[in-house]
């Protein structure tokens, strides 16, 4: 197979892309939403005690639906679909439903820990996939070296002890499973909002969210739920600030930003969310899960570093 023919299921960006690195103020932007991302899997831990992880991701489609409506009304977006955007935004459903089931699946296994370092490293795969897809976008040796850094990490942090029930191995290759989907839809969403309106891409995502995860919980999920407290303020989290406010914050950088500068400014997201793990959870802080953290930050702050030096060489 060619490597034109590998490609051919992404969207393809415009022979003069607009796109940019990262400004000050996009990089600013972009390391807050990353403090917020931080949250997003203590908020899914918490609320996964009260109920299941396909039905809690349908309450969390359902609020982040709300949200994006009230954008798009305020803003006056157009949310329906023209025939011409139905092909990309069912490549983007096909990558998007998957990856957000793994990361509840594999959330309701694993801490909130292991989980927040292990999808912070989805530039990895950003980075790789945007090398073969995104005009500019390639990998360097130094970004190369950056990948392995903060593989290795992920490594360090899959040794931990497994036996309790707080952290298991298969719920951390679930969520690796997750982030590397993620990094596949940060490219292609990148190259789709080049084509398609941001606000249609992201209703589809809340509407087909909502519909997949609903009836998926119906059929797999005879667990009983108990809406407490504690479940509100979780979809709040998740839905309002995560699924609404995040989701249009991101796919704003991603329209405007190139994909792997934005990627990058991730690195900082496992930092607040195991300090919030433990402060919110209780999570032990341990020495292990530090060093994996150290590894994978080390490893993207090394690629991040290297994009930004090939940008200044141009």
């Amino acid at each position: 197979m060619t490597k034109s023919n590998q490609n051919d299921h992404l969207p393809k960006p415009h022979k003069t892309d607009a796109r940019i690195t990262l400004t000050p103020k996009g990089t600013g932007f972009a390391l807050f939403l990353s403090t917020l991302w931080g949250g997003n899997a203590v908020a899914l831990k918490a609320g996964l005690v009260d109920a299941p992880p396909l039905r809690i991701a349908s309450m969390r489609f359902l609020l982040g639906g709300i949200v994006t409506i009230i954008w798009a009304i305020w803003t006056k977006q157009k949310v329906v679909p023209n025939k011409k955007d139905i092909k990309p935004l069912l490549g983007l459903i096909a990558i998007f439903i998957p990856q957000i089931a793994l990361m509840n699946l594999g959330q309701n296994l694993t801490s909130a820990s292991h989980a927040v370092i292990i999808a912070a490293t989805f530039p990895i795969w950003t980075g790789v996939i945007a090398h073969f897809t995104v005009p500019g976008d390639k990998l360097s040796v130094l970004r190369i070296l950056g990948t392995c850094v903060a593989y290795i990490g992920i490594v360090v942090v899959f040794m931990q002890d497994f036996s309790g029930s707080e952290s298991t191995l298969f719920g951390d290759f679930l969520y690796l499973g997750s982030a590397i989907l993620l990094g596949l839809g940060q490219v292609y969403r990148s190259n789709t909002l080049q084509h398609v309106d941001l606000a249609k891409v992201l209703m589809t995502q809340q509407v087909i969210g909502i519909l997949a995860f609903f009836s998926l919980g119906l059929i797999f999920e005879s667990n009983p739920w108990v809406i407490t407290e504690r479940l509100i303020y979780s979809v709040i989290y998740q839905g309002g600030v995560i699924a609404g406010f995040g989701f249009i914050g991101n796919l704003w950088l991603l329209q405007k930003y190139r994909p792997s500068g934005v990627a990058a400014i991730s690195m900082t997201t496992p930092i607040w969310g195991v300090i919030l793990a433990n402060l919110v959870l209780n999570e032990p802080l341990q020495a292990m899960l530090f060093l994996g953290l150290a590894l994978v930050i080390a490893g993207l702050s090394l690629s991040h570093w290297s994009t930004n030096r090939s940008v200044l060489k141009t």
